[in-house]
């Protein structure tokens, strides 16, 4: 079951949260600090409570969180370069290491994308990091396609 997510899902994002964590901070150790966590519980609880920035949850039948979407409704209205389209951005999107490869990731997916038609959205976008080759073929498996490629040149 697919649902906009509450406080007492916490417990499960919270854990989820730490699983990407562990991928980012296994990929790029130079940028993710290990056994952080990207929110507090309170700074979580606001986000859910956020109409701008909804996060859906994937529920199992004992309804325990298997995987999230953190979301972020995106506009430039009145910018000097970019036209005022509205744009859905998916900030994280996680399934459950055990669960992965059951469709979990997909299903979410697409209700983000109908979720993004029904808000009046032109399009969805998202970022991920190159070392997450997972990800990456997922998202092509999915349909997306680089929209903007960031690059570094880390100095001696």
């Amino acid at each position: 079951m697919i649902r906009r997510a509450n406080e007492n899902d916490v417990d499960g994002i919270n854990r989820l949260l730490r699983q990407v964590l562990q991928i980012h901070q296994e990929g790029r150790p130079d940028l993710f600090k290990p056994g952080a966590k990207k929110y507090t519980d309170a700074q979580l609880k606001t986000l859910l409570r956020d109409e701008n920035r909804p996060v859906f949850v994937c529920t199992n039948d004992e309804n325990h969180v298997v995987g999230y979407a953190f979301c972020i409704f995106q506009q430039h209205p009145n910018d000097n370069i970019l036209t005022d389209i509205k744009t859905l951005y998916i900030d994280d999107l996680c399934v459950d290491a055990q669960r992965r490869g059951h469709h979990i990731g997909k299903s979410l997916y697409d209700h983000v994308l109908h979720f993004a038609k029904e808000s009046g959205c032109y399009n969805v976008t998202l970022n991920v990091w190159s070392c997450n080759e997972g990800a990456i073929k997922f998202y092509e498996a999915c349909g997306l396609k680089p929209q903007k490629i960031g690059m570094e040149f880390i100095l001696p």
